[in-house]
């Protein structure tokens, strides 16, 4: 049986993303703690925490790796037409404390999203490390939302919820084609799901992934705040 390494808080050290395990896919490693600097050295070697209430942290990095290289998004036919009539506006970084509170609401059953998580997020968001994008019907009334941590040119979606039909999608599209004006080389959707898929998402290995991490880290995106410049 292999044991996993255990991570003491005050230390941001990780192993190697490669010696996840298989099964679960991905399990790197447990314990430690969700200070700014961990969790950014985290995104940095393409690792993210991934745990339940009851559990200590859970480090990941499974592979494949679900990504969206943002030049890629797919647009059906029927997502066309209804963003062709422009039911809600986008915003970026105007609602982050609601947007990952109701992704954990969305969630209630077993979230992950924790009060601990929840907190460790804000205090990025107030660093300027994480951010979120917004969906707004015509009332004014929040609609949908994503949240995940911007590292360079690297945009790490840690989740999302909607609550109108196509909502997300309409939202996905925005933040695809904003991060590509961005000149964002990949918003990383972590693990693999159909309706991200169908969205344009596709699975690479991990070692490409983190090639890909490598490369873009460090470099400067090609914005100074996020206010929202691409429309549909």
């Amino acid at each position: 049986m292999t044991t996993l390494p255990w991570l003491e808080p005050g230390n941001d050290w990780f192993p190697p993303p490669e010696q996840a395990l298989n099964d679960p896919d991905g399990l790197l490693a447990i314990g430690g703690d969700l200070s700014p600097r961990r969790l950014e050295n985290a995104y940095r070697q393409g690792i993210f925490p991934w745990f339940s209430e009851e559990q200590p942290v859970l480090w990941w990095s499974p592979n494949p790796r679900c990504v969206l290289f943002p030049n890629e998004v797919h647009i059906s036919r029927r997502l066309r037409r209804t963003l062709n009539r422009r039911p809600w506006s986008m915003t970026a970084d105007t609602a982050f404390d609601h947007v990952i509170r109701a992704c954990a609401e969305e969630r209630a059953e077993g979230t992950w999203i924790t009060k601990d998580m929840r907190n460790a997020y804000l205090h990025l968001h107030r660093l300027g490390r994480a951010h979120s994008f917004e969906a707004w019907n015509t009332d004014g009334q929040l609609v949908a939302g994503l949240y995940g941590v911007a590292i360079g040119r690297c945009f790490f979606g840690e989740s999302m919820f909607t609550r109108e039909t196509d909502a997300s999608k309409a939202l996905f599209v925005h933040v695809a084609n904003q991060l590509s004006q961005w000149q964002y080389a990949i918003l990383d959707c972590q693990v693999e799901n159909g309706h991200l898929l169908r969205m344009g998402a596709r699975c690479i290995p991990r070692a490409r992934f983190l090639s890909i991490l490598r490369e873009n880290v460090d470099q400067a995106p090609g914005h100074e705040d996020w206010s929202l410049t691409w429309r549909w």
